[in-house]
């Protein structure tokens, strides 16, 4: 097996950013390294570490992965993660390739054969996101996404809160399952409301219920008392970015659905030990992946041999990928890979990430690819709300 040699990274829309790792027998893998938002603050972290790679054994993946977090005084936390995300996720591809085989086959081997996977809809009113969740079905899903509402103040009317209400139960009377984003947009006395409001139309999930940097809070909703709150199941977890960000929530019994990014986690090595650890507190995982093709082929890797693997988020036809035209099944070969049947998608059979890059692709696009800014929200008198 050969050393690194190159390593380049391609911005490329909407939002993606792509890392490509060449060893110098001319083999290559691919990763991703997306953070959204800060798209440059990452790019200029691989810029940082590259020369540190080169020449290293590319097989030595969980060494390289060690120097990546060890190496510096600083570690942890978005920028450093998703940078070190996209070299794990190339080496990982890289390597198997090499051996001719899946990623999952170097990591167990698999424990089923197919995923169960979700799709997001959006939509403002209960007529929209019913044409929305219809398109879902027709394509094969069982199971949708949404976000609960836009801006939201500390305290809000109660009436704020009834389009959620109203569009969850539109969804749900056409038999499909739905999770239900908070994204962390709502404060403690608007999400106790939502929370409640929703508990008899049994979501699948409520996800980001309030900011994971409020973890008494989340507990306080877990809880509940005891009562309808707090039999819908919540989920978290992609402003978490290693192992050591997850724990506090394990051990506060506050998760029920683990929700790793592998794009802000360190790549596939961390979130193969965030699942083991999630699994022994009987905590489900279903990867946040709202992003590319690699993301999501990496994401798969981990699925296929997690035992508390739940479900799985896909980006088609996501609202963010109206950029250029760019879709999941975009800057690949072998797009068919995400058919979904029966709300299932058939679990990959190909080397390393089991996704063939179309690599002129890739360049073409990312030739003065502009950077995804984050837009906000402002509320009335002119003050931040969360986004």
């Amino acid at each position: 097996m050969g050393k690194i040699a190159k390593i380049e990274y391609f911005r490329v829309p909407p939002r993606w950013l792509f890392v490509k790792i060449t060893d110098d027998s001319g083999a290559a893998g691919w990763g991703e390294a997306s953070l959204e938002g800060h798209t440059q603050a990452v790019e200029g972290c691989l810029d940082a570490w590259a020369e540190r790679y080169l020449g290293l054994e590319a097989n030595d993946i969980e060494h390289i992965w060690q120097l990546s977090y060890r190496g510096g005084f600083y570690r942890g936390g978005p920028v450093l993660m998703s940078a070190l995300s996209g070299i794990d996720i190339a080496l990982w591809d890289l390597k198997a390739r090499n051996l001719n085989v899946p990623i999952y086959e170097l990591l167990g081997g698999k424990v089923r054969n197919k995923l169960k996977v979700y799709a997001w809809i959006g939509g403002d009113r209960p007529s929209d996101v019913e044409i929305q969740a219809k398109a879902r079905q027709s394509q094969g899903f069982t199971a949708v996404k949404m976000n609960a509402t836009e801006d939201v103040a500390w305290l809000d009317s109660p009436s704020s809160l009834d389009a959620c209400v109203a569009r969850v139960s539109a969804v749900r009377s056409l038999g499909l399952d739905v999770g239900v984003d908070f994204h962390g947009r709502l404060h403690k006395p608007m999400a106790k409301q939502l929370a409640a409001r929703l508990a008899p139309l049994h979501p699948l999930f409520i996800e980001e219920p309030l900011l994971s940097e409020n973890l008494p809070g989340i507990a306080q909703l877990s809880s509940s008392g005891g009562g309808t709150t707090g039999s819908i199941p919540i989920a978290l977890g992609e402003r978490l970015h290693s192992r050591w960000d997850v724990r506090p929530f394990l051990e506060a019994g506050c998760v029920d659905i683990l929700q790793p990014d592998v794009c802000h986690v360190g790549g596939i090595s961390e979130m193969r030990r965030i699942a083991a650890a999630a699994e022994t507190y009987d905590v489900a995982l279903a990867p946040h992946c709202p992003l590319g093709p690699l993301a999501l082929a990496a994401c798969v890797q981990v699925d296929a041999v997690s035992a508390n693997f739940a479900i799985q988020e896909m980006s088609l036809g996501i609202h963010y990928n109206n950029i250029k035209d760019r879709d999941l099944t975009s800057y690949t070969r072998n797009p068919e890979v995400w058919d979904v049947d029966k709300g299932y998608i058939s679990l990959p059979t190909g080397p390393g990430l089991g996704i063939e890059v179309d690599e002129e692709e890739v360049r073409k696009f990312s030739v003065d690819s502009k950077a995804w800014v984050s837009p906000f929200f402002t509320g009335p008198g002119g003050e931040f709300r969360e986004w």
